[in-house]
């Protein structure tokens, strides 16, 4: 669908599945690799329109990332956690101690973040939920109990 990448690495779909994000880590094989997250338009035969680059890493690289449920991204950095718009806009960052591979949502209602970093994992509380996504578990308060007869 795409065979543009150096490295490619993390992927996720935006939360409708109308946009596939794709980080390309090819700085780790040569110091002027790309270290960017690309977006693709998801067309309705599920071909791939676009690819242009949707952020670009100025600490590190950009490793696994997920979406909340407004079509943010949250990605790993080597100084943290990157939250960047749909526009592409960085929204800000969660500064950490260590270098950050992945991230994931969680808890109850899916507003925690959970940081794997170097050493440590870490939890942290957020204003916004991620997005479920199919195959992963669904909170409590999404299942509905089957009618009794």
């Amino acid at each position: 669908m795409a065979d543009d990448f150096e490295k490619p690495n993390g992927l996720a779909f935006s939360p409708d599945e109308t946009w596939l994000y794709v980080s390309d880590t090819g700085a780790t094989h040569r110091a002027d690799g790309p270290r960017h997250i690309r977006r693709f338009r998801v067309e309705q035969d599920h071909r791939l329109q676009g690819g242009e680059v949707f952020a670009v890493s100025d600490c590190g690289l950009f490793d696994g990332f997920r979406l909340d449920i407004a079509g943010n991204l949250w990605t790993s950095a080597g100084d943290g956690v990157h939250c960047y718009a749909p526009d592409g806009t960085r929204l800000g960052r969660i500064l950490i101690p260590e270098t950050v591979a992945n991230v994931c949502f969680g808890g109850i209602s899916r507003n925690r973040l959970y940081v794997c970093a170097t050493t440590s994992l870490y939890a942290l509380p957020l204003n916004t939920r991620g997005h479920h996504v199919i195959g992963e578990a669904v909170a409590p308060a999404d299942i509905r109990a089957p009618a009794r007869a």
